[in-house]
Parts: C-alpha cells; sequence; structure tokens
C-alpha cells in the first residue's frame, strides 16, 4: 500500500515544489568551464545609445554580418525575427539576405504563435528572401515552469511535429540522436498544434555574464579585433531587460539570464555531452513505489530493521548522485516523503508495543514491575491524603527452580501462568493490579483493603495454589505452592511506597523460612 502511496505521489508531482528546491539547491552552484568558442554579441545598453533605439534597420545587421563573416566567425544564431517585409525600404531585406548568404552559417529564429483558436498555434518565420538564405532555422521557445523558473526546454519543436531544432542545438551544430526524454505521439493530434521533444534540463555553466560578451556596437564599428571572432560560434541578441524580458534559472535565480545567455547555454551542455535529463516518466514513478516497497519488506526483517533508518536520506543521496554522476534528475520528495510517514508509523507501532511489553509480562500476561510502581505511587499517594487503608501482597512460588530443572522449562512456564490466574482472579476490583516481578516473584496491590480483607484474599490464594496441579509431561501433573508476604497499613505522614514494598517483601521472606505452602503478615490496623 505504501508503495502505491509513493507511486501515486510521484506520478501526479503532489511535492513538484519541493522537487524543484532542492534541484535547484543542487545544480544552482554547479559551475563548469564552457566551450571558448562561444561568443554572445549584445545589444546592449550601449549599443542602443550609440545606433538609436530598437529595431535597427537591416542594413545594420548586414553590416555585421559582413565584420563576422570577414572575421570567419565559425557559425552565428541571429536570435533576432524578420517575420514581415520591410514596407519601408525593400533593399533592407535585400542586403540582409545578401549578407545572410555571404556567410553561410547563420541560424535564424522560428516562434511559436497562438492563434485565437484554443490548442491551435503557428509558426512565425522570417520572411522568404531572408529564410532561403539561411543555413538552418531553430525555435526560440524556453519552457518556464509554475513558479517562474526556467530550468530546461525541449531541444525540438515544431507545429504538427516537432522538426526545428532550439537555437542552442543550431549553434553547437548538434544533429541527431539527441538527448532528452520522449514524449509519445498524442492520438488524433491537430497538425496545427505545437509539438514538443526531446525534454532536458539545461546544466548551466554559470551565472549572469559567465558567457564572454561584446558590445554590438563595438564589433559593427570595427573595435573588435578580428582574431577575437575567428572560428567563434556567436549568438547575436538583446541583453537589456526593458528590451527583452530576463529569464530566472536556477544558476541566476535573482539576476536572471538574458534569452542569449540561456541559448549559449544550450549550446554549451550540448558541446561539453552535459546536458540534465529527466527520468522517464513511468521509470520515476516504478522506481518511487519499488523503493517504499522494499524498504517496508526490510522492516518486515528483524536483521535488516537497523539499515531501513538510512533509508531516508539514501533516498535523497541516491537522487543527487545520479543527478551529478549520471545527469539524470529523479524527484525524491515523494518518495521520501512517503518513507518518512511509513517509518514514523513504523516507529509508533513499535512504540505502542513496546510500552504494551514494558507494562505486560508476555509469558503471564499479568502486569510488570513499572505498571506496579507506577499504580502503587498514585494509590499510596490517595491513600496518603483520604487516610484510606492500602494493602501489598507479595507472592513467590516455591521450589521453582527445582521445577525446572526436573520437568523443564515449559512446566515452569505452565506453572507461573496458573498462579498469575489465580492472583487475576483475586484482583476482582478495577483499582486492584496484579503483576510478576521477577521469574517466580508476584505481587498484588489492593488499595482501599485492610489488614484483616487482604487477610483473607492471601488465605484463599495460597489455598486455592495449593490445590493446582500442573501437567509437566504427557499424562503427569505435579502440584505447586507459594509463600505469600502481606503487609497493611493507612499510610502516614512519613510513609513511601517504597516502605510498602520492603514491607510485603521482609514478610515473604519470614513466610519462607517457615517453610513455604504459607503467608506472614505486617498488618497495622486503625
Amino acid at each position: 500500500m505504501a508503495g502505491l502511496i509513493a507511486a501515486t505521489l510521484s506520478h501526479a508531482q503532489v511535492f513538484w515544489k519541493q522537487d524543484e528546491a532542492l534541484y535547484d539547491r543542487w545544480v544552482g552552484q554547479w559551475r563548469y568551464t564552457p566551450d571558448p568558442r562561444l561568443l554572445i554579441i549584445a545589444m546592449d545598453a550601449p549599443s542602443v545609445k550609440a545606433l538609436g533605439p530598437l529595431p535597427w534597420p537591416r542594413s545594420t545587421h548586414a553590416r555585421l554580418l559582413d565584420r563576422l563573416t570577414d572575421a570567419g566567425s565559425q557559425r552565428v544564431v541571429m536570435d533576432l525575427l524578420w517575420s514581415e517585409p520591410n514596407t519601408e525600404d525593400a533593399s533592407q531585406d535585400a542586403e540582409l539576405a545578401a549578407a545572410i548568404r555571404r556567410n553561410g552559417q547563420v541560424v535564424l529564429p522560428v516562434m511559436a504563435v497562438q492563434t485565437r483558436r484554443p490548442g491551435i498555434s503557428e509558426e512565425r518565420l522570417p520572411i522568404p528572401m531572408i529564410a532561403a538564405n539561411a543555413s538552418t532555422l531553430g525555435h526560440s521557445d524556453v519552457e518556464v515552469d509554475p513558479d517562474g523558473i526556467s530550468r530546461g526546454l525541449y531541444l525540438t519543436a515544431g507545429v504538427g511535429s516537432p522538426h526545428w531544432p532550439a537555437l542552442g542545438v543550431a549553434l553547437a551544430g548538434r544533429r541527431a540522436p539527441l538527448p532528452g526524454r520522449l514524449e509519445a505521439a498524442p492520438e488524433n493530434a491537430s497538425p496545427w498544434q505545437w509539438r514538443r521533444n526531446h525534454e532536458v534540463r539545461v546544466r548551466f555553466a554559470g551565472p549572469a555574464r559567465t558567457f564572454p560578451q561584446l558590445s554590438y556596437v563595438d564589433v559593427l564599428e570595427g573595435r573588435i579585433d578580428p582574431g577575437v571572432l575567428h572560428g567563434r560560434l556567436v549568438l547575436v541578441g538583446v541583453t537589456t531587460p526593458a528590451e527583452a524580458p530576463l529569464l530566472l534559472t536556477p544558476s541566476a535565480p535573482v539576476r536572471g539570464l538574458s534569452g542569449s545567455e540561456y541559448q549559449a547555454n544550450v549550446a554549451a551542455m550540448l558541446l561539453d555531452n552535459k546536458a540534465l535529463r529527466l527520468m522517464p516518466r513511468w521509470a520515476q514513478t516504478a522506481l518511487s513505489g519499488l523503493l517504499v516497497m522494499l524498504c517496508g519488506a526490510l522492516l518486515a526483517l528483524p536483521r535488516a530493521r537497523r539499515g531501513v533508518v538510512l533509508a531516508l536520506p539514501a533516498v535523497l543521496l541516491g537522487s543527487f548522485l545520479l543527478l551529478r554522476l549520471g545527469d539524470v534528475w529523479f524527484a525524491p520528495v515523494a518518495t521520501a516523503v512517503t518513507l518518512a510517514a511509513l517509518l514514523a508509523a513504523w516507529l509508533a507501532r513499535n512504540l505502542i508495543h513496546w510500552r504494551r511489553f514494558i507494562h505486560t509480562d508476555p509469558v503471564t500476561r499479568l502486569g510488570t514491575r513499572p505498571r506496579l510502581e507506577l499504580h502503587l505511587s498514585e494509590e499510596h499517594g490517595s491513600a496518603q491524603r483520604l487516610q484510606r487503608p492500602l494493602s501489598v501482597v507479595m507472592v513467590q512460588m516455591d521450589q521453582f527452580n527445582a521445577l525446572v530443572d526436573l520437568h523443564g522449562l515449559n512446566a515452569g512456564n505452565a506453572a507461573l501462568r496458573a498462579i498469575a490466574s489465580q492472583l487475576t482472579a483475586h484482583a476482582r476490583r478495577p483499582h486492584d493490579i496484579s503483576v510478576r516481578l521477577g521469574t517466580d516473584l508476584f505481587a498484588l496491590l489492593l488499595p482501599d483493603t485492610n489488614g484483616e480483607g487482604a487477610l483473607q484474599v492471601v488465605e484463599d490464594l495460597v489455598a486455592r495454589v495449593r490445590g493446582l496441579n500442573v501437567p509437566v509431561q504427557l499424562g503427569q501433573t505435579t502440584p505447586i505452592t507459594v509463600s505469600a508476604g502481606l503487609y497493611a497499613r493507612v499510610p502516614d505522614a512519613a510513609s513511601t511506597p517504597k516502605a510498602f514494598m520492603e514491607g510485603a517483601h521482609a514478610a515473604l521472606l519470614r513466610a519462607q523460612s517457615a517453610g513455604g505452602d504459607g503467608y506472614a503478615t505486617d498488618i497495622v490496623d486503625e
């Protein structure tokens, strides 16, 4: 049952917020050195100040591309969408298309746009003149989780089928097969639905400004040595928050990353084979259930129980190591919560069992010494306040060791149970207590009972035990006897519960010294 609960909680992602908080803590400070070829040309505040407000003329971008072409840049992602023709100056489009053609390695973005009809999307592509000269197109769709943090993306996406690579994939030049969790094609899917596949978590190289950045205007005006641009994988994009909102990530949860920096991280992790994969949903669900079931099975094995307490930290440690060493994310919180509940229930059950065990003798089913001490303290205090009588009887079986030596432990236990049944029969009232103090030592607590009344109980008890015959072997029985000591009085101001126990024990010793099968008393009746 616990395994099913864990699997259900994991499949329903009930604890997704806690899982993601744990994930962010583990990967937020996880750094690595990205491929040195990656370079961002930032359309930043100094560039806007020098060139004017966005959007800039397409001829300006054509000039920048020619600078990169002449410097020998390896590949260029222009994260700018030219989906409408320039109606004021058609030569601008032709100039930009020619610059793209001269470079030969330009990647342009595709954007998904929701239509007014639910579930229907359309792709917004560059105009045909520009798109036809690009080496490839790539989608700019970035996944933002419900808590506002961007942790991953789909490496492929498109309307009808996921046919476009992400911009970061195109920048890295990564070809199939791509890493990431695959999504089965839905039945009767609309051909106009935006479909995505190859879901991954981004392994971020670091916080904002981890990748080298050059100001757009500096490159455009030739203030950058062409050697700096040679052989580089260049990503050109807007970095000013006013023009392009920043994306909060585990590595930049406050300042955020620009879209260009985000795609640069995607390219870097693919170039270094550092993509973080999500465990398939069926595997996540099954593993959660199996881990809890295994823990429950181990709880049933006495020798394995000590190790079960390590199950909870082991799940968290296993998830951490799987992420760090295997680049696979297993969300552990549903499993950990179910394990914690299972262990808590097991501990509570054992605590109840322990409390019962400590207060109940397993052989005779009588109470034990702790129970007698607890009730004696309460009854002694009550009798002391109300000046009511209190009686304690201590009973011990005669020749118990001889019986065990002669007939075995089973015969001895049978004798103890027979005596216990008589003690129970003589503890008739709700506040009367019968307990087993030791191997063959018993006691009766008789509140609000004076010496005369207690003496009648003792006499009858000794007589009834004397008439018992305990089975010892097949078809054979043996008689048993007991010795008893009675201590009865009204507690005075100086009296203590311990005095009643010691008085009853002293009386028992006198009965045993007289030969057993009898009783002795210490009674003070007022």
